[in-house]
């Protein structure tokens, strides 16, 4: 069984803070309903060229029923408010004022439902000279201290290439939203759950804070590595991320890779002798391993320190990850079909629990969902709900409104 089978959702989330967090909970068993405003639905369906089924948007939106309603018009926000008693949990990421605007708040909302769980996330959270301004990934990784120690020193930050901002703020909130459900086992009561992004990204930084003293002075740029030999080396041919990660963090770590490299000679060189010395001394060791990486490609550098216990890590790509043998070989990578897009790829979820399996199913086409939910959750009938979507108050994809 499921581990949240039984868990139900109200998911008002958008664009992927929001959508990962919900997605979450839905891999791990609970049935997430996303309510998407009618014309265009989540404008993440839209980040990329689509007619409404990005890339981006299948990503984050799988395992989910989608419902196309209209919560500006009294008819749709009374049918969300007859559903609320249906549901465990509801969720959106919505800029402040919106939630506000449509009088769906908490206390609305547990007028329905004592026991709902109620959670909002935010930017920078509901309060504070901050809680007004619009946030997105990188805007909370600038917030959030991740992009000053991202890049190499002496030069300008650079912005991370993950999301954390997103979805590590999603993953944090579906973690309290799980916590909030058990305690709701023990204690009957519902509750309020309220997440900044800014606040969330911190989480990150906790490492890097580590060697800053408890924060009086600030960490410099990270690209280099904090250790002598945790460090990017090319690999041949030398294209663009032909390279690999090598990071010894003791000494026994550094012989193993001495003797992988057939070096026993740097084990006794007065230059590398400890970690500091191979720190002060971190070009020249640079060039030492750098010329051994250099003769091999990433993959058998990757193979042979692997095998001798050295911490490796080829660089590799988006393609590279699909085609990564160990990711196929243990079903990581699904394939999928999908009405617009025809066979798709989609990454897994990498927890395994060994007593919940929840198949991967691709994300809705906007409205797929609306009859569906509707009927069984209100009891309308097909003439009822027709007539909704006429007028449109519901959206499905029978009117066309998927484009």
């Amino acid at each position: 069984m499921p581990a949240l089978d039984g868990m139900r959702i109200l998911d008002m989330t958008q664009y992927e803070a929001g959508t990962s967090c919900t997605q979450a909970l839905a891999w791990l068993g609970a049935d997430v309903v996303k309510i998407e405003p009618p014309g265009i639905g989540d404008p993440g369906r839209y980040v990329q060229p689509s007619a409404g089924n990005a890339p981006y948007f299948i990503q984050w939106n799988s395992n989910k029923r989608s419902l196309g309603l209209d919560l500006a018009d009294s008819r749709g926000r009374d049918l969300l408010l007859r559903m609320v008693p249906h549901y465990d949990v509801f969720v959106e990421n919505y800029a402040l004022g919106v939630v506000e605007k449509l009088d769906i708040g908490y206390e609305v909302m547990c007028e329905r439902n004592p026991h709902l769980i109620y959670a909002r996330l935010k930017g920078f959270g509901l309060d504070g000279p901050y809680a007004t301004y619009r946030s997105f990934d990188p805007v909370a990784q600038a917030m959030g201290g991740a992009v000053s120690v991202t890049g190499e020193g002496g030069r300008q930050p650079l912005l991370p290439g993950t999301m954390t901002g997103d979805a590590g703020t999603g993953l944090q909130l579906a973690l309290a939203i799980s916590a909030a459900y058990i305690q709701r086992q023990r204690t009957g009561r519902g509750q309020f759950i309220e997440i900044s992004m800014q606040e969330a990204l911190t989480y990150f930084m906790r490492t890097a804070i580590s060697g800053t003293g408890w924060g009086p002075t600030p960490q410099t740029r990270r690209g280099e590595g904090s250790a002598a030999t945790m460090r990017l080396y090319p690999c041949k041919p030398f294209g663009e991320n032909d390279y690999v990660v090598i990071l010894c963090l003791t000494e026994r770590m550094w012989v193993s890779l001495c003797v992988a490299m057939d070096r026993a000679d740097l084990i006794t060189d007065p230059r590398f002798a400890d970690d500091a010395l191979r720190k002060e001394n971190g070009d020249a060791l640079q060039e030492e391993i750098g010329a051994w990486t250099g003769n091999r490609t990433k993959y058998e550098v990757l193979t042979e320190l692997g095998e001798a216990a050295v911490p490796c890590g080829a660089v590799q790509d988006t393609e590279e990850l699909f085609a990564d043998p160990h990711l196929n070989g243990r079903g990581f990578i699904h394939k999928l079909d999908h009405p617009e897009h025809g066979p798709i790829r989609l990454l897994g979820w990498a927890p395994r629990l060994s007593e919940s399996d929840v198949p991967l199913v691709r994300a809705p086409l906007f409205g797929e969902h609306s009859a569906e939910v509707l009927a069984a959750d209100l009891g309308l009938e097909r003439e009822e709900i027709a007539t909704l979507i006429g007028d449109g108050v519901v959206v499905s994809p029978a009117d066309g409104s998927t484009k």
